[in-house]
């Protein structure tokens, strides 16, 4: 990876809402249609986080000659208006912008979120999204990265992760909103039909790395083709910093 290549950003509004954004930081150089990583950031789905934790993952996405396409969408708390099932929706309209934007190569799209937007990552990739209003993508992803994702949200209410972030999103627990979790939760969603990658440091003591690992041996046992990569000695927010083995086990998603 070149330090700090050469690229522009380009912001772009898929919605009215001030979250409904995205940054399109493209290589400078690049000819014809370029393939296009989605990084969606994570932050239990709440509004104290923001994109610009995706930022070093994008410049690198960036000097491998993808196209970066940093998406925000609506979030849980004071001031976020998210929650479901409008920040799911979010992310659907927010992909689905892609088919308006010039030079991308659609038959090359990958969504790669970290913690809850691992979730968000991998639900985005599955072609029965429905419920709620929820229309299906326009656009096709073609493979999904999890970065220590939040992508069993049954476990992981039932875990109380986030000091109980997953029913603040979903609006109650999987007993309550049982339908939610049905079309919200990856894992309920399996199999998917498109490759996955999960990414995972075992020094993870915010989202454990059990979620990545069982997820994937079930989404392989319901016939996808799904990987679970281990990162000994990787804590969780390493998995966002774009060097070393987590950038190389990025990387390899990427590969023509």
């Amino acid at each position: 990876m070149s330090p700090r290549p050469m690229r522009r950003r380009t912001p772009l509004s898929y919605g009215p809402h001030r979250a409904q954004v995205a940054d399109i930081w493209r290589p400078t150089h690049a000819a014809g249609k370029v393939p296009v990583v989605v990084l969606i950031h994570g932050g239990f789905w709440r509004q104290l986080y923001t994109k610009r934790l995706m930022r070093g993952l994008a410049q690198a996405i960036v000097a491998h000659g993808w196209i970066a396409y940093n998406l925000e969408y609506r979030r849980v708390g004071a001031g976020g208006a998210g929650g479901w099932p409008l920040t799911f929706e979010d992310v659907a309209a927010g992909i689905n912008a892609l088919a308006g934007i010039d030079a991308v190569d659609m038959t090359r799209i990958v969504t790669c979120g970290h913690s809850a937007g691992g979730h968000l990552a991998l639900w985005a990739a599955s072609p029965r999204q429905t419920g709620a209003d929820l229309s299906r993508q326009a656009v096709r992803v073609r493979h999904a990265i999890s970065l220590a994702g939040v992508v069993d949200l049954i476990e992981a209410a039932r875990l109380g992760l986030g000091g109980g972030a997953v029913q603040a999103l979903m609006g109650g627990g999987p007993d309550v909103v049982p339908e939610r979790y049905a079309f919200g939760s990856p894992a309920s969603l399996l199999p998917l039909g498109v490759p996955q990658t999960l990414i995972h440091g075992l020094n993870d003591s915010t989202v454990p790395p059990s979620l990545s690992r069982d997820y994937a041996a079930l989404a392989v046992d319901r016939g996808d083709d799904a990987r679970f990569v281990p990162l000994p000695g990787v804590g969780h927010m390493d998995i966002i910093d774009p060097h070393g083995a987590v950038w190389d086990a990025i990387a390899a998603c990427l590969a023509p």
